[in-house]
């Protein structure tokens, strides 16, 4: 059924956990001609489980995200939602999509009746609070309804920088009102570390409620701003300050840090209630002028409609036929995933708030973004939308290359609302900066590259937690597991960012700089143990740490070696010297064997692992980033077809069209953009080399509306669940005897069709000539193959 007919299940969240080795059967698959109309993505995908996204409206990469919030403490609500959960807090107008960590979360509006009661209450308790049970939850890209258990039906869409409600209260002649609280996050008052150190609210002379408030969760003093408007005059409105204090009868204004306000309607039930909200990062008349630019009325059908045209025409980037109607289901709404963010971040007047937290003035025609979650989306979510959106990627660069001049860190690492968060490791914005100008994407590459080179050479930087041990890194060659947490993950994410950084180097005719980054990018090799053929830490004397077992997450339980991975996962992240890989493991068939060992081995994993390492099957863990290239990396081994069964394999265990259907984090849409990829039947290993890894295309046929006007279509006749391998591959007629391709082919369109069958053809891959290129220096903005 369609995400519209949904009805919510209570019943609590399916939970795709670690997965056995056994493929279960496939459902019959549907001939072309027996297909069902195009499938409509599902919002509800992945807000259960682990997938952490949120159901409710936004635009395309646009700057609010207007959506139910059940919840703001617990790690399954890093998105504000949790499906199953029983209650709703409200609608907030600002959400992260598919995180690890929450934040947002900004200016929830709640449909009340009765009393006015300022605290939400406990989640399985919410007659005790403003919570509210609830009820037919429906959604589609760009709009979400539910209904209240007060009776109240509301309905929410957007536009790119403002949120509409529509509200329906009972025509029972009963009033009501809309409680505006500024402080759900902040469920104690006692906090002795305020999450919101201050805030305000505000009537405006001509009826517009305005306020802003400044929030230290992940972006530590982020600030958010709002303007808001109802349909029709309200009947008053109260204001509460701290500790729920009510303000003066008539205030127009409130300051403090816990602040709400009552907006009362007598006449609720007499016509909808529409309620406009724009928001800004940089001031009120911001949010002012944003509101005034794209909710000049109140007619909620039609900013409906609206969002209803741009997601069509995003989503039909890509059309499918064949497979089953989940599998289109879940296509549908992995691109629809893998389209919400970056966020929009500038106003319509062109500012915006920078990492250097000043206020700055875009040149007409520029944008910028927030939310970029680069070390998970630096692998699929960024190639994907090279192939789609070309000219949206150059945007990106635009607008990244203005980020790394602006922070006193370097090229940005998790930016969130002009705050440098510091999130994960290295500075993985540098490959998506590689990557688009190794395709030809126009930007001001060089203009990057001080603020790159400050990163990478100058040991006085300040850092972030992303970039510890860089002087040791440098000198040593690897970072000391006795010294910094997480050693040797940063080794490793280190020497892939300074391979990219030497491309921008060189771009910008620092060709000394690039030799010596082209260099140290063959740091992997010093954490690499030839002797057992894993990547594990090296103390700062050289010596390894012992003991080691590749399924520990460090040498002690205190003490990390790895950033969401343990030594079985590390050993392959490796995304840019496959070569020198399967070299240090003895050649093309020890690699083979280190892959078959590394899927087949047994799905434990220690008592402090994080909830991230899921999806299992062997040790590969899909549920999380270092694992997603891993199954390619037989086209370097001869042995092909076992890249095409995996990821075949992969495609049918760890997506379902349910709310717990996501095995992991979205992470900003990164598992979506993987999903995406692998059923059109390749994926970017090392994105920067502008090359494609063929895998095994889940559809009949998909058709591709490149960015640049041209199609691609990837054609596979018969193809079905029980034939993952094709025989051969063909480029416009004419057959490939290699299972890669490069970008500049496939943007050109045309024609790519695979030749399915039930069987291996074991014989193609062990060709020399079949085998991905090793990566050699060319000029600036091209790479140059060799096989």
């Amino acid at each position: 059924m369609t995400a519209l007919s949904r009805r919510r299940l209570m019943s609590g969240s399916c939970r795709l956990a670690l997965l056995a080795a056994a493929v279960p059967a496939a459902p019959a698959p549907l001939l072309a001609a027996e297909a069902e109309p195009a499938a409509k993505a599902d919002p509800f995908i992945g807000t259960g489980g682990d997938g952490h996204t949120f159901p409710g409206a936004t635009l395309p990469f646009g700057m609010v995200q207007l959506s139910p919030d059940t919840d703001t403490a617990r790690w399954d609500t890093c998105s504000g939602y949790h499906h199953g959960d029983a209650s709703l807090l409200g609608f907030s107008h600002t959400h992260l999509s598919g995180t690890g960590i929450g934040d947002m979360l900004d200016v929830l509006v709640m449909p009340c009746r009765g009393e006015v009661r300022l605290r939400p209450g406990p989640l399985d308790r919410p007659d005790e609070g403003y919570r509210l049970r609830y009820s037919d939850e429906a959604a589609e890209p760009g709009y979400y309804r539910v209904q209240l258990e007060n009776g109240v039906a509301s309905e929410l869409t957007a536009t790119l920088r403002t949120g509409i409600q529509r509200h329906v209260y009972p025509a029972d002649g009963s009033g009501g009102h809309l409680l505006i609280d500024l402080s759900h996050l902040v469920l104690d008052s006692s906090d002795k570390h305020p999450l919101i150190d201050d805030a305000e609210l505000a009537l405006d002379a001509d009826g517009t409620l305005t306020g802003q408030r400044r929030v230290f969760r992940w972006a530590k003093g982020r600030r958010i701003h709002f303007a808001m408007q109802f349909s029709r005059p309200p009947s008053r409105i109260d204001f509460f300050g701290d500790d729920d204090a009510p303000q003066a009868a008539g205030s127009a204004q409130v300051k403090g840090r816990r602040l709400k306000a009552a907006v009362h309607f007598d006449d609720a039930g007499s016509a909808p209630i529409v309620v406009r909200t724009a928001v800004s990062a940089v001031d009120v008349a911001g949010a002012r002028a944003n509101l005034a630019a794209e909710a000049t009325h109140f007619d909620f059908d039609l900013y409906r409609q609206a969002a209803a045209r741009a997601w069509a025409g995003e989503l039909s980037h890509v059309s499918v036929t064949g497979g089953s109607a989940e599998q289109r289901t879940i296509m549908a709404t992995a691109l629809y995933h893998a389209a919400i963010g970056p966020t929009l971040f500038s106003d319509v007047d062109g500012r915006t708030m920078g990492l250097d937290r000043k206020v700055h003035q875009l040149a007409p025609g520029e944008t910028a973004y927030s939310a970029y979650s680069l070390w998970d989306t630096y692998r699929a979510f960024h190639p994907l939308q090279t192939l789609l959106r070309p000219a949206r990627v150059g945007e990106f660069v635009a607008d990244l290359v203005r980020q790394t001049q602006q922070s006193p860190y370097g090229p940005p690492v998790w930016p969130l609302q002009g705050v440098e968060t510091g999130c994960m490791m290295g500075w993985h914005a540098v490959p998506v900066l590689a990557e688009a100008m190794a395709k030809g994407i126009p930007g001001d590459y060089a203009a990057a590259w001080p603020n790159i080179r400050r990163r990478s050479f100058d040991f006085t930087m300040p850092v972030l937690d992303n970039a510890r041990g860089i002087p040791d890194y440098d000198a040593k060659g690897y970072v000391p597991a006795d010294k910094v947490f997480e050693s040797v993950s940063r080794t490793l994410e280190y020497a892939y960012d300074d391979y990219a950084a030497a491309r921008i180097a060189r771009a910008a005719g620092a060709a000394g700089d690039a030799a010596r980054l082209k260099a140290r990018s063959g740091n992997w090799k010093n954490v690499f143990d030839t002797a057992t053929g894993f990547a594990r830490p090296r103390l700062d004397n050289g010596a390894w740490t012992e003991p080691y077992d590749p399924v520990e997450l460090g040498h002690s339980d205190k003490w990390r070696d790895f950033t969401e991975s343990n030594g079985w996962q590390a050993t392959f992240l490796n995304q840019h010297d496959v070569h020198g890989l399967a070299e240090a493991m003895g050649g093309p068939a020890g690699l083979e064997a280190k892959l078959d060992a590394f899927f087949n081995a047994p799905s434990t994993l220690p008592r402090n692992a994080p909830p991230d390492i899921s999806g299992m099957v062997g040790q590969y863990a899909h549920g999380n980033e270092p694992s997603h290239h891993v199954a390619y990396l037989y086209a370097w081994t001869g042995a092909h077809w076992k890249t095409q069964a995996m990821v075949r394999r992969l495609l049918a265990l760890m997506y379902r069209a349910r709310p717990a259907g996501v095995i992991g984090n979205d992470d900003c849409g990164q598992m979506s953009a993987w999903y995406v990829l692998s059923a059109l039947g390749f994926y970017p290993v090392d994105p920067v080399s502008g090359v494609y890894i063929f895998g095994s295309p889940l559809f009949e046929e998909a058709r591709v509306r490149l960015g640049n006007g041209r199609e691609l279509i990837v054609s596979a006749p018969g193809n079905r669940s029980d034939r993952p391998y094709y025989g051969r591959v063909e480029w416009n007629g004419k057959s490939l005897d290699r299972c890669w391709i490069r970008h500049e082919e496939l943007m050109k369109g045309g024609r790519l069709t695979f030749h399915m069958q039930n069987v291996p053809e074991l014989s193609f891959g062990q060709r020399l000539q079949s085998r991905p290129p090793r990566q050699v220096d060319g000029p600036p903005g091209l790479m140059a193959l060799r096989d």
